[in-house]
């Protein structure tokens, strides 16, 4: 599949994807009495996990040789989730905080992560290893604790 391919299904998710962020958005900070921040945090937990399984399922799903589920699972958070946290938090906050209505704030703050997501998602969280990069997070447990 070519990149240019990749990347509009990436578009694809990414679109179904802010929309479950905005509207999960809106209801969390109403729930939350307006602790816009944490409301923000929680969105983007539940757009992180659809985002996943549509990337598993469309995106990338002829990289299945790129480790269990759950490995990719943990790169996703690693990779995409964490630019998407420290992106949308300091966007939001910068934005809201200036007047910005906060739905505004934040699908601006989407719009910004988008192409660094795609990036490390295509190298490292759904990589093939051919970029030079570590494509494994392992976790071993061992007898000491």
């Amino acid at each position: 599949m070519t990149t240019l391919i990749r990347w509009g299904k990436f578009n694809v998710v990414g679109v179904m994807g802010m929309a479950v962020q905005l509207g999960s958005l809106a209801v969390l900070h109403r729930w939350l009495g307006g602790h816009y921040l944490l409301a923000t945090a929680l969105a983007l937990e539940v757009t992180l996990l659809n985002n996943f399984c549509w990337h598993v399922r469309f995106t990338w799903r002829d990289r299945t040789e790129v480790g269990s589920l759950c490995g990719r699972l943990v790169r996703f958070h690693l990779s995409n989730g964490l630019v998407s946290l420290v992106g949308n938090l300091g966007v939001v906050r910068t934005l809201h905080g200036a007047g910005m209505p906060l739905v505004a704030a934040n699908a601006v703050a989407i719009l910004a992560c988008s192409i660094v997501n795609f990036w490390v998602g295509n190298v490292w969280a759904f990589g093939t290893g051919k970029s030079g990069l570590p494509r494994a997070v392992s976790f071993e447990l061992s007898a000491d604790g």
